[in-house]
């Protein structure tokens, strides 16, 4: 590269994202459940609004996306005014780094956080702060006294990824009232919904200015593919954000699919009750093979190893049987494997197949 030419300080300290694996050379039969999909897929409503939205993709989609901020609004008791949507929830994540942090600034997130975050600091040449976590569980006092006068932006994820702990709405109020007063909270509610009666801190943001929150429809939505997400703050903040998204960032394929998800509550409540049953089911199934994990509040989970040398010949075993799931080494945690809660048969053949390389099958 010529030497006049470089990126901004920070972009070539990053090291790439990689997504959960999709494949097995000389497997034919794979089981993926590396990227916490939802087994179930989208509703039958979602699908038809993209079959129909096919009709018109020859036409420039809304720019302000009212429509699927309306239907948010109606489903979640939110404000479509204070609605910002983008290309996944990690679109609006990256834009409140590019908005509220740079050089001299600092962004906090926790030991297990979810791994994009140091990337959207590096990405705007803010400096990352990592707190540690009581057992795999955000530390409210932790964070609180790393802030300093240059902290920005604090990202926890509630439930959190890829532990999936999360910490009552008593101690999100604690940590929001005690940053400091440039310092803005991020609740990443990407997992929110697989939560019974959980608002992802939509009360918690309505009673403050300094709390953001994101959604996603990637989990429980079934529209990983199609990547939408939303973000529901305070109205200053979402003005700023909608002055540097982009004007069409968001598909008319994908505002349709949303806006039939988001309406469509008999498939989400399905599918939050199936989930919440075979989690239980598998987590206590591997429980009872020696292999412990923290009560989960998402839609996998973070399956806990003697040692590293053992959660890597789990894997082995795993991927032999055709079964892909998640090495979280790279999140502080190399004696774990975050496994995706699939459907009856996919967690039924998961037990068996650990069973197998505990000796206990």
């Amino acid at each position: 590269m010529a030497d006049g030419i470089q990126p901004q300080p920070g972009i070539l300290d990053i090291a790439l994202y990689v997504g959960g694996a999709s494949s097995l050379a000389g497997q034919s039969n794979v089981l993926k459940l590396s990227s916490n999909e939802n087994p179930l897929g989208p509703s039958d409503a979602a699908k038809e609004a993209v079959v129909r939205a096919a009709r018109d993709m020859h036409r420039y989609p809304s720019t302000d996306h009212a429509s699927l901020r309306t239907a948010i609004g109606e489903v979640w008791g939110v404000d479509p005014a204070r609605v910002v949507c983008g290309v996944g929830s990690g679109d609006i994540l990256k834009l409140l780094a590019e908005a509220y942090a740079g050089p001299g600034d600092e962004i906090i997130y926790t030991q297990h956080g979810f791994s994009m975050y140091p990337i959207y600091a590096s990405s705007v040449g803010a400096t990352s702060v990592v707190v540690p976590e009581n057992d795999r569980v955000v530390d409210v006092d932790a964070i609180l006294a790393a802030c300093t006068d240059k902290t920005k932006l604090v990202f926890i994820a509630n439930p959190a990824n890829p532990t999936g702990t999360m910490i009552g709405n008593a101690e999100v109020a604690r940590l929001a009232d005690g940053l400091p007063p440039q310092a803005l909270l991020v609740l990443d509610g990407a997992y929110a919904e697989f939560v019974d009666g959980f608002d992802a801190g939509k009360a918690l943001v309505e009673a403050r200015e300094n709390v953001f929150m994101s959604r996603t429809f990637s989990k429980i939505y079934g529209l990983g593919g199609m990547r939408i997400g939303w973000g529901y703050g305070p109205q200053a903040i979402i003005d700023v954000l909608n002055r540097i998204r982009g004007p069409f960032n968001l598909s008319t394929a994908a505002l349709a699919a949303a806006e039939a998800a988001v309406r469509d509550t008999a498939h989400t409540e399905k599918c939050r009750i199936e989930n919440a049953r075979w989690r239980d089911w598998l987590a206590n199934a591997l429980a009872e093979l020696g292999v412990p994990s923290d009560t989960s509040t998402a839609n996998f989970i973070l399956a806990r190893f003697a040692d590293e040398a053992e959660a890597t010949g789990c894997d082995a075993h795993l991927q032999s049987a055709g079964i892909i799931v998640r090495r979280v080494a790279g999140y502080g945690l190399p004696h774990c494997l975050r496994i995706t809660v699939g459907d009856e048969s996919a967690c039924r053949r998961v037990a068996h197949a650990i069973g197998q390389f505990k000796g206990a099958v």
